[in-house]
């Protein structure tokens, strides 16, 4: 019986996921996953993003593992007082590799980064998202994100 018990934790511990701060090394794993969702290749991009958020003080890029294997990523930070705002955290990416979605990777990644926001006496989390992008407003919604009090407003820069 001891033998059983033990080895259903084992495979209980190994299937959990780890969430830790991205380095250098995990920017391919990012490019391809993000290049799997969307159909494109942006390692400039994506480059980018790790210089200016990765091991910055207000700023997360986070990564979840599995048995040592990437899986996914979010990407936020603090923003302060943009027309009137106070301080709250932003997330502006989140992925995760489509054959572990429904297995609460993305729910692991998003209460890791509030906890970075919360550390920081941040008490507001946003995220701005395409009306038709029905699988991130779907899952933020089940983190218990609503419409908040701004709108977005945007013009194209080639109209007169």
């Amino acid at each position: 019986m001891e033998t059983g018990t033990a080895s259903s934790e084992t495979r209980a511990s190994a299937n959990r996921e780890s969430i830790r701060p991205a380095v250098p090394s995990d920017v391919p794993s990012v490019i391809s996953l993000d290049q799997t969702i969307t159909g494109l290749a942006k390692p400039d991009y994506w480059n980018d993003m790790f210089e200016r958020y990765g091991g910055r003080n207000g700023r997360f890029f986070l990564i979840a593992e599995r048995d040592q294997k990437f899986i996914g990523f979010i990407i936020g930070e603090v923003r302060a007082w943009e027309f009137g705002s106070p301080p709250c955290g932003w997330i502006f990416a989140l992925g995760v590799d489509p054959d572990v979605r429904l297995g609460g990777v993305a729910s692991r990644l998003f209460e890791s980064i509030c906890g970075k926001f919360s550390e920081i006496g941040v008490d507001m989390v946003r995220t701005m998202l395409p009306v038709d992008d029905h699988l991130n407003m779907s899952f933020f919604r089940s983190q218990g994100m609503k419409g908040g009090p701004f709108i977005q407003l945007e013009k194209h820069l080639t109209d007169g």
